[in-house]
């Protein structure tokens, strides 16, 4: 045990985090998700739900302030309820946790597979709710002034 780290990040999690340079994506997946076929690094969370992951890591990860969306949900498929409670508890997260105003954006259902197996790592979760998956993007860890 760590002062100041929440004990969701598991050693293994927070030296995946570490090891992430500016620009690498971490996929946060509900326990429906196919991480081990999608996955480079893949560290297991089970029992965590995706929106304590998500605030977890969001406590020691900076955003890409570069791009316009360093937090990417998956789309709803049609069909499916729109706009799921885990998604609106992502972006109270997200607001809550990054400085800067960040619009979480959309992937569509089969591209943010691909773009999953392109991240840097997976963590996958023990989220049960549909569509509990989203994407960071690292941003940079300022000189203190």
């Amino acid at each position: 045990m760590l002062l100041g780290i929440d004990p969701v990040l598991s050693p293994q999690l927070l030296g995946t985090l570490c090891a992430m340079g500016h620009g690498d994506e971490i996929v946060i997946a509900d326990a429906n998700f196919p991480a081990e076929a999608c996955a480079e690094r893949l560290v297991r969370a089970d029992g965590i739900d995706a929106p304590q992951m998500l605030a977890a890591i969001l406590s020691v990860l900076p955003l890409d302030t570069y791009v316009d969306s360093p937090a990417n949900i998956m789309a709803v498929v049609s069909g499916d309820p729109e706009n799921p409670a885990v998604v609106q508890e992502f972006r109270k997260i997200v607001a809550k946790n990054t400085q800067n105003a960040v619009k979480l954006g959309e992937v569509e259902r089969s591209l943010f597979y691909e773009r999953a197996k392109s991240a840097f790592a997976i963590v996958q979760t023990g989220e049960r709710r549909l569509y509990g998956n989203i994407a960071l993007k690292k941003g940079v860890v300022l000189p203190e002034l």
